[in-house]
């Protein structure tokens, strides 16, 4: 007789069992895909962050300025390689829930120390380069907001006013980048330092923080002190650290995402580690007769342990992939609204990969126990029982 027919056969003869049971599994995978991928996507900046790179900001508070004149004291410290300023713009277009990354860059040295993610062909990055008013935008924010190289674009800040007593600026789209990796942020524009400088009616000589780039990543503490050393006592101290270091930091604002999701995902797979076993267990017992004629048929034990367990990694592969593909339609689902939130939003294969584990592991773990009882079931005590 056929093992898969009569592992069907098991699997069926409770419907309404085999339902709650899958149905519990695929709750379990749907939190984990979607909450996984959430991380993921928080966690893109510091999973793409380059080890000689480091960010100066105010002491106080990232979101207090710097004299722009740090910008070369920190050039001149020991080991830097390259520095850059920029300044958050806080942007919109048209209207206020039209969110756009946009900051204002020294656009040359800026260019040089992201030259590894930012992918700009030289002749835009040439008409960029020679027009004050222009800009470069990300691929991804160029498909959301329709702009074509050449279009001129009205956006607002919601922090700065203009000198003519508004809060539009008009740029020119110069560039369209690209990232060299598939989750590096595109989703954002940059714009002249210099021409925002002139046209703004507050802010004078202050900048956002300076990022820089290292000769040796291992010099990196040293030079991170170094630069801190050197501005203690002043108007505005500074608080150096790598760009992991610093996008971890932001990140963790919002809360510990690592502990939030352990904690989600380790309660939902302990529950259903009980739930699941003991059903199995259950359905094991139930059928101690019918696996005592088995062997008394001559199916060796073996034979039926990976019958057991063949059934119990059956039941967790259904319910995990239904539940991992419904995340994956969730993801897909909320991809387009969160564009400007959460560029790198999606389920990728690793993502899909982990939860396939995460499922073969469960299937194994809970029908371990069920599969060895039966394994070592006594035929003369299983029909005793009945």
């Amino acid at each position: 007789m056929n093992d898969l027919y009569l592992i069907y056969k098991n699997m069926t003869r409770k419907p309404l069992r085999l339902f709650l049971t899958c149905f519990a599994i695929f709750i379990a995978f749907l939190i984990f895909g979607a909450v996984t991928t959430l991380k993921s996507a928080l966690d893109a900046g510091i999973d793409l962050a380059a080890d000689n790179r480091l960010v100066v900001v105010n002491k106080i508070n990232f979101t207090q300025p710097l004299p722009i004149a740090y910008a070369q004291k920190v050039a001149a410290v020991d080991g830097v390689e390259n520095v850059t300023y920029a300044n958050w713009f806080g942007g919109y277009y048209q209207e206020a829930r039209n969110q756009i990354v946009a900051m204002a860059v020294e656009p040359e040295s800026w260019l040089q120390v992201y030259e590894r993610e930012i992918l700009l062909p030289p002749e835009q990055r040439a008409a960029w380069l020679g027009n004050r008013q222009g800009v470069i935008v990300g691929e991804s924010l160029a498909q959301r907001l329709g702009w074509k190289i050449g279009d001129r674009v009205p956006v607002s800040s919601s922090i700065f006013s203009h000198k003519d007593g508004g809060h539009t600026w008009d740029f020119v789209v110069e560039g369209i980048f690209t990232g060299s990796d598939p989750q590096h942020d595109t989703n954002s524009m940059y714009l002249h330092f210099k021409y925002f400088m002139e046209t703004q009616s507050f802010g004078g000589e202050w900048i956002g923080w300076i990022t820089l780039t290292t000769a040796d990543a291992a010099q990196n503490q040293r030079i991170a002190d170094a630069i801190d050393d050197g501005f203690a006592n002043s108007q505005a101290e500074t608080d150096t650290s790598t760009e992991e270091a610093f996008s971890k930091a932001f990140i963790e604002q919002i809360g510990n995402i690592g502990l939030i999701i352990f904690g989600v995902v380790f309660m939902a797979f302990f529950t259903i580690l009980i739930l699941v076993g003991n059903t199995m267990a259950l359905a094991v017992r139930e059928r101690t007769g019918e696996i005592a004629v088995l062997k008394t048929l001559g199916f060796p034990a073996p034979r039926i342990f990976k019958m057991v367990l063949t059934e119990s990694l059956l039941i967790a592969l259904i319910g995990g992939l239904a539940g991992l593909g419904a995340a994956w339609l969730i993801i897909e689902g909320a991809k387009g609204t969160m564009a400007q939130f959460l560029p790198n939003l999606m389920l990728d294969s690793g993502i899909a990969l982990q939860a396939l584990l995460f499922m073969l592991l469960l299937g194994l773990v809970t029908g371990l126990l069920p599969a060895l009882n039966a394994l070592r079931l006594n035929i003369v005590t299983a029909f005793n029982r009945g």
